[in-house]
């Protein structure tokens, strides 16, 4: 699908001690390494050029942040991790924040986990995947920096990161290029289908939406009661 950005804006930021806000609108939250794009993806999904800051200097993102979208639904952008300019000390009090965003948020409709398509995934994406999942959900896989390979390397390196990472049969991968902005309307078909479900079935009867149903198994898997997992 296409869709129309009206509007586009930060609306709450929240450190470790901040209390989360009680939105009503659908929420999708991205989580990564923290140089692999991000803040790209975002920019590229809301067709702006700085909303969500990038930086030369990994590690920026340190606070929860919802950008609220046309008044509809919200982006979260989850602190980065893997960065080892930023302390230990510091890096460990960002899983116990997530983490009570996980339980706590009532709108969160699916988790994105970005990964690099160019390398096999680091011991920190792999336990950022497996977290996830023991917090109750099937991350999304969004495999970044799909303009950096060649088009003939995508299905093996797709391969890779799906074996790597040990996803679950069904689990979703899509690639991106923040440069190209391939893979921008797979990511917004799932989004559509998980948060605005009358705009995806206007688009599903034009056969625009694709894995739609596949999305709705992945994104959002609370079957069962989070278990206790520290990152």
């Amino acid at each position: 699908m296409t869709m129309i950005i009206k509007s586009a804006d930060l609306e709450t930021v929240c450190g470790i001690t901040s209390r989360l806000p009680d939105n009503r609108f659908p929420e999708v939250a991205f989580a990564g390494k923290s140089n692999v794009g991000k803040s790209s993806l975002i920019n590229g999904l809301l067709n702006r050029k700085a909303l969500a800051r990038t930086s030369s200097q990994p590690g920026k993102t340190q606070t929860i942040n919802f950008y609220n979208i046309n008044r509809q639904l919200y982006f979260v952008d989850l602190p980065g991790y893997g960065f080892a300019k930023v302390s230990k000390s510091e890096q460990e009090k960002w899983g116990p924040m997530i983490e009570r965003y996980l339980h706590g948020s009532k709108q969160l409709r699916a988790v994105f986990l970005l990964v690099d398509i160019r390398h096999e995934p680091g011991q920190n994406d792999i336990t950022m995947y497996d977290w996830i999942c023991h917090q109750g959900y099937d991350p999304i896989i969004i495999a970044t920096k799909l303009d950096k390979i060649k088009r003939s390397q995508v299905p093996k390196h797709l391969k890779m990161l799906r074996e790597g990472l040990g996803v679950k049969p069904g689990s979703l991968i899509i690639p991106f290029s923040a440069m190209t902005k391939q893979g921008r309307d797979e990511i917004w078909d799932v989004i559509a289908s998980l948060c605005l479900p009358g705009e995806a079935d206007g688009a599903a009867s034009g056969g625009k939406i694709q894995g739609a149903e596949d999305a709705k198994k992945s994104g959002k898997v609370r079957t069962e009661a989070p278990r206790e997992n520290k990152m």
